[in-house]
C-alpha cells in the first residue's frame, strides 16, 4: 500500500493529464513534502522546477520542534517517508550515510584580535529521548523527498522555467519557455525569493519594514577543524556536549560565522561542512575586488579561533554570496494560490528556523487545500490562516534575529537575548506534546485545528501571553540601545531581570541563571521543572504537564503520554 518504507514503496501511477488539481512551482523540501501529501490523498498534483535534483542547498539545521512537526506530518497525512528525517539514524538508514548529527546550538562570542572568553560561552540542548536531531545534507534530503513525491504520484518536470502565471476566477495556470502551458486548479509557489508568482503579483513587501539586516555567503568544505580543537581553554570550560557535535555560531559584533558538519559522527561518509558568514551590511559593506572566498577569510582572520577553524579548509563547490537576504510579502494566499515558506520570505538562518516554518506552513496549508478541493471551493478566506501565520512567523523571526544582531556587541545583553529565545524551546514543544498526544489517542483531527487558535501565530510559544510580554519586552530594551538611547550593558541588565522576574521562565534548568552557561537538563532537573510548573507555575502554562487548567477543565492534554515521556528524558 502507498505510505511503507523502502523496499514497499507504491506503485506509480500513470502519467497524468495536462490539468491538474494543484501545481506547485519548487520540488525543495516545502514542494515535494506538500505535493507528497496531496498526492497520498488523491489529489492530481504537478511538480514544476528550473533546476534538477540533486542539488546544494543549505538549511541543513533541524531543531526538536521541526522533527515534531515533520513527524506529525508524516502521521496525519499516512506518508510515512517523511518519518526518517526526525531522527540521524533515519537519516542513515533511509536517506544515506551523509547527514550528520546535531545535539545542541553552540554560541561563541569572539572580539577582533583576541581569543574567545570562555565566561561567553552558550550552549543549549533541548532534551528528548526519542527524536534525533539532525545537519541535513540537503542535496540528498531533498531529492528523497521529491522521489517519495513522485512515488505517490505527482507528474514532475525539472528544468522547466515558468516564464508566465496565470490567475483565473476557474483555474490557475503555468506558462513556460515555447508556450507550453499547464493548467490546474490551485497554484502553490514554494520556489524562494526569484517566486514567479510573487513577482506577477508585485507582492514583495517594502525591505525599509523588515527591521534586521544582513547579507551573506556561504558554501561547503572540507578540512574544516572542530571548534574544539581550536580553543585554548581548559577543561573546566568545555561544554557538556563536544562542540563539534552540534550546530556552531562564532558571534562577532553585527554578525556570525556558521559551522555545521555533516561528519561529526563516525557513521557518516560525508567529508564535509557547511560555512557560511552572515553580517549587517550596513555595518560591513561588500568589499569591492574581493571574492566570496577573499572576503570570508579575511573575515575569518579577525577572530584567532575562527581563523584556526578554516586554516585548512579548502572549497568544494561554488561560493554563493548575496547582499541583503531579507525579504517579505504583502500578503502570502490569495483566490487559488499560496505563497509556501521562502517564496513568502526569509529573514536569517539564525535560530535555524527555516525548516521548522516550512513544516508549519505545510501543516496548515495541506488540509485546507485537501478540503477546498473536494468542495472545489478556494475562496481566500478558507486559507486565512496560512497567511496569518507565515506574516507572524516572519514577523517574530525578523524582531528575535534584530534583537540578537544588536546585542553580539555586548555579551551582557546577548546572554539575556538568548535567554528570551531558550525561554520558548521547552513549553512549544511540551505545548506540541500535548496536543499531538490528545490527537494519537482520539484519532480527531479536530484537536490539531484547534492547536492553530492561538493569540499570536508565529510567536515562538503562539498561544502564551506572558512570553508576549517577555518578548516585547526585549524588541523594546534592544531596539532603545539600537537607536543609541541607552547603554548596551544597562540594557543586559534590565533585560536579564525581565527574564529572571519572569512568570513564565520555567524554574530548574538553567534559563533564569545568568552564570548557567550550558543548559543541559538532565532527569533530575526535568522532574523539579515538571512540579514546579504543576503546582508554582503559572496558569497559562499549567497545562503542559497536568493536561488539565488551574480550575479543572480538561485541554487537549492526558497527563502521560509517549511525548510526555519523551520530553521528560535528555539525549
Amino acid at each position: 500500500m502507498p505510505g511503507q518504507q523502502s523496499g514497499h514503496r507504491s506503485t506509480p501511477r500513470p502519467a497524468a493529464p495536462q490539468r491538474y488539481d494543484v501545481i506547485i512551482l519548487g520540488s525543495g523540501i516545502a514542494g515535494s513534502t506538500l505535493g507528497a501529501i496531496l498526492a497520498r490523498k488523491g489529489a492530481s498534483v504537478l511538480l514544476l522546477d528550473a533546476g534538477t535534483h540533486p542539488r546544494f542547498a543549505v538549511g541543513e539545521s533541524t531543531t526538536l520542534y521541526t522533527l515534531k512537526v515533520f513527524r506529525l506530518l508524516a502521521r496525519r497525512y499516512d506518508v510515512p517517508e517523511l518519518e526518517p528525517l526526525t531522527s540521524y539514524d533515519g537519516c542513515r538508514d533511509e536517506i544515506g550515510p551523509t547527514s550528520g548529527t546535531k545535539r545542541h546550538f553552540g554560541f561563541i562570542r569572539h572580539e577582533e584580535g583576541k581569543e574567545p572568553d570562555p565566561a561567553e560561552f552558550n550552549q543549549f540542548s533541548p532534551p528528548s529521548k526519542v527524536l534525533q536531531t539532525s545537519h541535513l545534507f540537503r542535496q540528498d534530503t531533498d531529492a528523497y523527498l521529491f522521489h517519495t513525491a513522485i512515488r505517490y504520484g505527482c507528474t514532475v518536470r525539472q528544468a522547466f522555467r515558468a516564464e508566465e502565471v496565470e490567475l483565473a476566477d476557474d483555474h490557475v495556470a503555468v506558462v513556460g519557455p515555447g508556450g507550453e502551458r499547464f493548467e490546474g486548479r490551485y497554484l502553490v509557489d514554494g520556489s524562494g525569493f526569484r517566486s514567479p508568482l510573487a513577482r506577477k503579483l508585485a507582492l514583495r513587501e517594502d525591505p525599509a519594514k523588515i527591521k534586521h539586516h544582513s547579507r551573506s555567503m556561504f558554501t561547503h568544505m572540507m578540512g574544516v577543524r572542530p571548534t574544539d580543537e581550536c580553543l585554548r581553554v581548559e577543561a573546566a570550560d568545555r561544554p557538556p556536549i563536544p562542540w563539534v557535535e552540534g550546530t556552531m555560531h562564532h558571534l562577532f559584533e553585527r554578525g556570525w560565522f556558521w559551522s555545521i558538519p555533516f561528519n561529526n559522527t563516525a557513521d557518516s561518509k560525508n567529508p564535509l561542512v557547511s560555512v557560511g558568514l552572515t553580517l549587517d551590511e550596513r555595518r560591513y559593506p561588500k568589499a569591492e575586488g574581493l571574492s566570496a572566498e577573499e572576503e570570508f577569510r579575511a573575515f575569518a582572520a579577525r577572530f584567532p579561533a575562527v581563523e584556526r577553524l578554516f586554516a585548512d579548509a579548502r572549497t568544494v563547490r561554488p561560493w554563493v554570496s548575496a547582499g541583503r537576504i531579507q525579504y517579505a510579502s504583502t500578503r502570502t494566499t490569495g483566490h487559488r494560490w499560496a505563497l509556501l515558506s521562502h517564496a513568502a520570505g526569509f529573514i536569517d538562518p539564525l535560530y535555524s528556523r527555516g525548516l521548522t516554518n516550512t513544516g508549519e506552513v505545510v501543516n496548515s496549508l495541506a488540509w485546507r487545500l485537501l478540503e477546498a478541493l473536494a468542495d472545489d471551493d478556494f475562496a481566500e478566506e478558507r486559507f486565512a490562516f496560512v497567511d496569518e501565520l507565515q506574516r507572524g512567523l516572519i514577523r517574530y523571526n525578523d524582531e528575535l534575529v534584530n534583537c540578537s544582531f544588536i546585542s553580539f556587541a555586548d555579551h551582557g545583553l546577548w546572554n539575556a537575548v538568548y535567554r528570551v529565545w531558550c525561554a520558548a524551546e521547552v513549553p512549544i514543544n511540551l505545548r506540541f506534546d500535548r496536543f499531538t498526544e490528545r490527537y494519537t489517542e482520539s484519532g480527531d483531527d479536530g484537536v490539531l485545528r484547534a492547536m492553530e487558535r492561538a493569540a499570536h501565530p508565529g510567536l515562538l510559544v503562539p498561544g502564551s501571553v506572558g512570553y508576549k510580554a517577555l518578548f516585547d519586552d526585549m524588541v523594546r530594551i534592544c531596539e532603545a540601545v539600537d537607536r543609541g538611547e541607552r547603554p548596551a550593558a544597562d540594557a543586559g541588565r534590565e533585560l536579564m531581570a525581565v527574564v529572571r522576574n519572569s512568570p513564565v521562565v520555567l524554574d530548574h534548568i538553567g534559563v533564569r541563571d545568568p552564570e548557567c552557561r550550558f543548559i543541559y537538563p538532565q532527569n533530575a532537573d526535568l522532574r523539579k521543572m515538571s512540579h514546579w510548573l504543576a503546582h508554582e507555575g503559572p496558569d497559562e502554562l499549567r497545562y503542559l504537564t497536568t493536561g488539565v487548567d488551574v480550575h479543572g477543565n480538561a485541554l487537549p492534554a492526558p497527563v502521560s503520554g509517549p511525548a510526555r515521556e519523551e520530553m521528560a528524558v535528555p539525549h
